[in-house]
């Protein structure tokens, strides 16, 4: 089983590359699954109906997010209609929506995808991650071997203990929200595939998907700026894993990077 990764995707730039390139990628390398991060998909903000209905209609079939999930209030009641747009599990009881689902392929492939967020300098108060993700694998972990955790968190620590508190128990524990695609991907000594930071969708030429010199006289002034997405050099990153869908352990980790010129 092969499964296409992707990070946080941001504005309509990452939504158009997406459109442009995931085709193309799911068919030269045969890819079974495809995830990716939609919290900023739009105006690099939030995601709403229109958004996540892109990306879906591109070829994604799972979206997870993180803390920016409720910027959109419409996103609201579509949160418990579509159920593989996911939003971090360890949000209180009552919440909108889930934080994680039972994905099917058409030919039987199964998977289970959980989605949490980190309490390590995170601007909302959550329920602990951790344990959060061992109750989910108690009463869901039954449905498939491959098990795909994304961890939305600041922290590279948080995000590192959580790979390693899962070895063996996940196929692939990945983080998102940083947009600063880590290289340290490896296939933990459990058969688990881990790297601490995915990347970003979206414009390379940029601070984290946002316009650099709106960013950068944030910083010298210290007032408040509104964000513009930027839009050069787009890019999507994330990684392609291969798996075991019997065992649902993982064979290899594979970093990657697409440039939209280069599939254009």
């Amino acid at each position: 089983m092969r499964i296409l990764i992707l990070g946080d995707v941001v504005g309509r730039p990452a939504r158009r590359a997406i459109r442009d390139l995931v085709p193309a990628v799911v068919k030269d390398d045969r890819i079974d699954l495809v995830i990716a991060n939609a919290e900023n998909a739009a105006g690099g903000m939030g995601v709403d109906v229109k958004s996540a209905g892109e990306l879906f209609s591109a070829g994604i079939h799972v979206l997870t997010s993180g803390n920016h999930i409720w910027k959109k209030k419409e996103i609201y009641p579509f949160l418990d209609e579509q159920s593989y747009l996911l939003r971090p599990a360890n949000y209180p009881s009552g919440a909108p929506g889930r934080g994680w689902c039972e994905w099917r392929s058409q030919n039987g492939l199964k998977a289970l995808v959980i989605n949490v967020q980190g309490r390590v300098f995170m601007p909302h108060h959550v329920d602990d991650p951790f344990r959060s993700v061992d109750l989910i694998l108690r009463e869901h972990g039954h449905y498939s071997p491959v098990v795909i955790v994304d961890v939305h968190a600041e922290a590279t620590s948080e995000k590192n203990a959580m790979g390693w508190f899962l070895n063996g128990r996940a196929s692939v524990v990945y983080g998102t929200h940083t947009h600063i695609q880590t290289a340290d991907e490896r296939v933990l000594p459990g058969g688990t595939a881990y790297i601490t930071d995915l990347g970003m969708c979206g414009p390379f030429d940029s601070v984290i998907g946002m316009e650099r010199e709106t960013v950068i006289q944030g910083f010298l002034s210290q007032l408040p700026r509104p964000f513009e997405v930027a839009s050069e050099n787009v890019v999507l990153q994330g990684v392609v894993v291969d798996i075991n869908e019997k065992s649902g352990k993982a064979r290899e980790i594979q970093r990657v990077r697409f440039h939209s010129e280069a599939r254009a």
